[in-house]
């Protein structure tokens, strides 16, 4: 469904829905959920738009492992890791997948031959066909048997997986990924001894699992996936790997809210009872009548002409007339909806009454009233371009102007009939130009409406109770008009289950020609054959039409619709040709459950031996999941969610501060632009009880509150201030003050300086609020200053007792005290807790020296029952011999890279310097001159070696410092071949240096000169070149050579000795104390040895590095664990 526009639209709307994930502030999941397809196709073909990129198999599955661990070790989840590749799709969704195949086929086709047609040279290998992802396929056989071995092999060697469920839904089992666990959880959900508290997360990149997420009315249920830029270049390389990537949580609590607030007029104005869930059901309906999968969108009805605000309006409206709701729990009230669409269809009237202003004055010009179908299609086209236009809030949808248009027409009776009539005549050109119809008869109309409400009452069956007809789909291209869904309250809906297709049948139903080596060898030429009977339904060459919207993939793919009958019948003769892999990838199996077991102890054989080893120690039980194991009948009722007084850590809420909310434009930023519609704007309340500064501060100072409302986040206060006077702790500690006697406090007043300075944060506050949240917090009277909670530590107490004490950050920010969040009961984690140094430091316990001697170094804990009662343990440490790098550091410029000013570069070229500033940079070169330009296409011939905006530069080559570029060795041999081979633009570029952008015809006039060719050859001659796929890096990161690098680079050979320690020395890698710093007082800089001392990490547990390079010249994260 128009997956960017609906995500962009709501989260504009309701600013808060979205924060950036945090490692040490994500929330406590029980159970995580993935769609696989997004992270296959990320990891497959990260850009399309690089026709010269080349990937292999074994590559990809690298790539898929490490970014399922990544995901894994940021959710961590608790209960149930559930992996679901989309198997066979319904016939509704295989018509969308069939359109989606073609139209990739045919894009990648264009631009392999734009680039042939530019002179570029590509690699010989097969390019990655993204059509191989669908279930049947060679390579979706080859990953599945890859990720059985990832999880066996994770279960058996890593601890923080052992005790989870984990289940794999692969390829070969029947549904979307995303609806294979909608249907685990609504199995979940309806058990006996169900949590209303499970904590859910589901990773995808489909807005549509907004909806599933909302329909499953659980509580707790966010929605994790990776930033979303728009207005970015279509030719920008997507990031691939995982730890690159900015993580975002979608709070489906928060959404919840705020379609409370959306709807919460209703509150006064119906009869009946107003029931949130219910509220929720028919939000999520709504949400289908602008876009889904499975049937096409309503004419003219779009996200970005303020559709989903005119839905709402009209519910609003309509709602207190019907006597109940549109969706109930997953079933059409038809009659309710038929009142509701017909109130909505006003909007048909009004869309088609600017076309008819244009009509009455191409009357008055022509003299001849509009009555023919070309003209009719003409004015549809005509409005459709004013849709495009319409940018203003005068042009938006508006329920207002609905009524008054009809009023003003009926003042006058023929203005009134004429309207009528050529509105049934605009609509009619419609049905006749895109359906293909001869006559749009009353039965053809009402065939219309019954697809269109079939399609509707289907969507909704797969959402709430999942599929209920793997055959049925929508038969046309197009939606008929609003008005023209009428008289459906008699409608009988019904639907045969049926069976999903195999695979083959799939892959023949949805795969164009293009990529017909995808298919067994003996079905392939049913799609080329001209004799073949089916050869119709893989049309060369197609059309596609915008019908309204702007992007190229919202387009309709003109294909025709696949007639099961006459597939299968085609693919029936060749079935006994297969061989027998290609039966075996022919097939529908049950999913999986996954789990470790000690008492099991085998070999497990890898599929992959050269690149991925045999698990030798295989410590894995599976147990099949038959398919129909959670299907939930269709009376089934979801219940009312109950989040109750207690508080989640993590998740979200807009209680616990008195607000007001109302919707206004207020260009709140989302996604790094300003938002262009209507933000629900969150208003705080002043607090009723004026507090005196010394109340609050000994209220507040010293105790743990939560602040970054609704975000909320632990922290502890260490000061307060009013902008004259400050209340602070007199020594900065970790310690809480729980009980009613203040801490000790310094009471400091600020100088004029510190007062204007404290004017000015509270302004950034204030502004970071609005403008970031759309969050209005009014005067701020005090400010709360506060560390954030980053962890818990094991601290040792008394006679060998230990106990989890919260760690806060060192670094310390302001809140503004309104914003704050006081006694509140938080839901404390269930998590297995130690409680004496024997449970803590058991023997075999792999620990790390934080103290001296031997600091850093790894060791298994030993019998200590001698020396354990005096907070005591015995270690064996493994201390490595560590390279002496002393003398390195100090003659490390003997293998750096040696850089230079431009200005000497330039001495030695023989050129102006500009010249190597100039080229060391970008060069835009555009088509024709500069007196007659050839259109807006430019071609980029510099080296690109240099980025002054985004602060970038490429080590080995390039370097700024404060004053200027300097340039190395390679930098200037590179010029230097660049200037052999295409003197003539150095020259030109000299001449004109004045100029941005310069061009073919101008660098090159002579007539046997060919300026686009030249352009092409040093293009070629640049992608080509090694320096194209050097990597940029920050100009703030310190980094070594590589040169000094290879010489760090030595073997070390280990010692043991045995010591006994004290407990508070030694640092157990444990999950509870995962974001707490293992040595807050260390410092990091180049050169540094340090040791990996988290579990279940990137890098195994105790390996040792060194540091080689640091961003910003600051310590580096102090989650990562060194």
């Amino acid at each position: 469904m128009g997956v960017p526009k609906f995500y962009r639209w709501i989260s504009e709307r309701y600013p808060c829905l979205s924060e950036v994930v945090k490692e040490h502030q994500i929330p406590e999941f029980d159970n995580l959920y993935l769609d696989m397809n997004g992270i296959i196709h990320q990891c497959s073909h990260p850009n399309d738009e690089d026709v010269h990129f080349r990937i292999s198999e074994e590559k990809i599955f690298a790539d898929i492992f490490h970014y399922l661990e990544v995901l894994f070790r940021i959710i961590k989840p608790r209960k149930v890791f559930f992996m679901a590749v989309d198997g066979v799709a319904p016939r509704a969704k295989m018509n969308q997948q069939r359109g989606r195949r073609f139209r990739s086929a045919k894009e990648a086709e264009e631009k392999i031959k734009k680039a042939l047609e530019k002179g570029e040279v590509l690699p010989t290998e097969a390019r990655f066909d993204s059509n191989c992802i669908t279930p049947g396929t060679d390579f979706m056989a080859k990953l599945q048997e890859q990720l059985k071995y990832f999880v066996h092999n994770k279960l058996s060697t890593d601890k923080s997986w052992q005790g989870v469920n984990v289940y794999l839904s692969g390829h070969e089992t029947p549904g979307e990924g995303e609806h294979k666990i909608m249907e685990f959880i609504r199995s979940e959900t309806v058990k006996p001894g169900h949590n209303p508290n499970t904590r859910h997360c589901l990773y995808g990149l489909d807005a549509d699992l907004i909806m599933l997420g909302l329909t499953s009315h659980e509580p707790h249920f966010s929605l994790l996936r990776e930033e979303v830029r728009f207005g970015g270049k279509k030719s920008q390389k997507r990031i691939t790997a995982p730890e690159e990537t900015t993580f975002h949580l979608l709070h489906l609590s928060l959404m919840r809210e705020y379609i409370d607030y959306e709807f919460s007029e209703l509150r006064n104005k119906i009869s009946f009872e107003y029931n949130l869930e219910r509220i929720i059901d028919d939000w999520v309906l709504m949400g289908f009548l602008v876009g889904n999968d499975f049937i096409p969108h309503l004419p003219h009805l779009h996200i970005n002409h303020d559709a989903l605000p005119l839905l709402y309006r009209t519910y609003i409206s309509v709602l207190p007339n019907l006597g109940g709701y549109l969706n109930e729990n997953g079933h059409l009230n038809l009659a309710h909806f038929e009142k509701y669409l017909e109130k909505l269809s006003d909007f048909d009237r009004e869309h088609f009454s600017e076309v008819f202003v244009d009509l009455k004055w191409f009357e008055s010009k022509v003299g001849n009233k509009y009555l023919n179908e070309a003209a009719g299609l003409a004015a549809e086209e005509a409005g459709v371009k004013d849709m495009k236009k319409s940018k203003s809030a005068d042009d938006s949808l508006c329920l207002a102007t609905l009524d008054e248009v009809r009023d003003s027409h009926k003042e006058d009776g023929e203005d009134d009939d004429m309207f009528e009539t050529e509105f049934r005549q605009y609509k009619r050109t419609y049905y006749m130009t895109k359906m293909d119809v001869e006559v749009v008869s009353d039965e053809f109309l009402a065939n219309q409406a019954k697809c269109y409400v079939e399609g509707i009452q289907w969507i909704l069956h797969y959402y709430y109770h999942g599929v209920q007809s793997w055959s049925w789909y929508y038969p046309y291209h197009y939606a008929p008009f609003l008005s023209d869904v009428r008289n459906l309250s008699s409608l009988t809906l019904a639907f045969d289950l049926g069976k999903p297709f195999m695979p083959f049948q799939q892959l023949l139903g949805v795969l164009p020609s293009a990529s017909k080596d995808l298919l067994p060898q003996c079905y392939q030429h049913l799609m080329t054959s001209p004799g073949s009977p089916i050869v119709e339904y893989y049309p060369q060459d197609f059309k596609t039409d915008l019908n309204g919207k702007q992007q190229e993939w919202e387009a309709v793919v003109l294909i025709p619709f696949i007639d099961e009958k006459c597939l299968l019948a085609a693919m029936e003769p060749y079935t006994l040709k297969l061989t027998p892999p290609e039966k075996a990838r022919n097939r529908h199996t049950e999913c999986a459950v996954y789990c470790f077991d000690k008492e099991l102890d085998n070999v497990y054989n890898s599929p992959l031996p050269q690149l991925f080893p045999n698990i030798v120690h295989c410590h894995v039980r599976q147990t099949p999941v038959p398919m129909d194991a959670w299907r939930v009948s269709l009376d089934h009722v979801v219940h009312k969610a109950d989040r109750g007084a207690l508080y989640f850590c993590g998740f979200p809420t807009l209680q616990h501060i008195r607000h007001k909310f109302y919707k206004k434009k207020t260009g709140v930023m989302v996604f790094q632009q300003s938002s262009r519609g209507e933000n629900m704007l969150l208003e705080i309340l002043a607090s009723q009880e004026l507090e005196q500064m010394e109340d609050v501060a000994a209220l507040v100072l010293g105790k743990s509150l939560f602040v970054n409302w609704p975000h909320l986040m632990e922290a502890r206060v260490v000061a307060v201030s009013n902008g004259e006077i400050k209340f602070s702790l007199e020594e900065p500690s970790q310690v809480l003050y729980l009980g009613d006697t203040p801490p000790p406090t310094k009471v400091t007043h600020l100088t004029d300086k510190e007062q204007k300075e404290w004017v000015k944060e509270v302004q950034g506050l204030s502004e970071h609020f609005s403008k970031r949240k759309g969050i209005v917090i009014n005067e701020t009277d005090v400010v709360v200053y506060a560390q954030l909670l980053t962890g818990r530590k094991y601290v040792i107490v008394q006679s060998g007792k230990v106990h989890l004490e919260k760690q806060f950050a060192k670094q310390v920010l302001p809140f503004p005290y309104q914003t704050i969040v006081k006694d509140i009961k938080a839901f404390d984690s269930s998590l297995a807790r130690f409680k004496t140094l024997e449970e803590l430091f058991p023997p075999g316990t792999v620990v790390f020296m934080v103290g001296n001697p031997y600091y850093s170094a790894m060791g298994d804990v030993q019998d200590s029952s001698d020396v354990i009662n005096e907070g005591r343990v015995r270690v064996v440490f493994s201390v490595p011999c560590e390279p002496q790098l002393d003398a390195l550091m100090q003659n490390q410029h003997k293998y750096s890279v040696k850089y230079s000013p431009g200005y000497v570069l330039a001495s030695r070229l023989g050129i102006i310097s500009y010249l190597v500033s100039r080229f060391s940079g970008s060069i835009f070169i555009g088509r024709g001159s500069k007196k007659n330009p050839h259109g807006e296409q430019k071609a980029n011939v510099g080296l690109n070696l240099k980025f002054n905006k985004k602060n970038e530069e490429v080590p080995g080559y390039t370097k700024r410092t404060e004053k200027e570029w300097l340039y190395s060795a390679a930098v200037e041999e590179l010029l230097a071949e660049y200037l052999e081979r295409f003197s003539e633009l150095f020259d030109f570029v000299a001449r004109n240096s004045h100029d941005d952008v310069f061009y073919e015809d101008d660098i090159w006039p002579g007539e046997d000169e060919n300026g686009a060719e030249r352009v092409q050859e040093i293009q070629g001659w640049l992608k080509n070149h090694p320096v194209s796929s050097c990597s940029r890096a920050s100009c703030d990161l310190q980094i070594l050579d590589t040169g000094i690098v290879e010489k760090i680079e030595e073997e070390l050979e280990k010692t043991k000795r045995e010591n006994i320690c004290n407990m508070c020395l030694c640092l157990q890698p444990l999950e509870q104390q995962h974001g707490v710093v293992p040595d807050p007082d260390a410092e990091y800089h180049l050169f540094d040895r340090v040791v990996n001392v988290r579990e279940s990490f990137s890098v195994p547990l105790g390996l040792r590095g060194t540091i080689i390079g640091i961003k910003g010249g600051k310590s580096v994260n102090p989650t990562l664990g060194m």
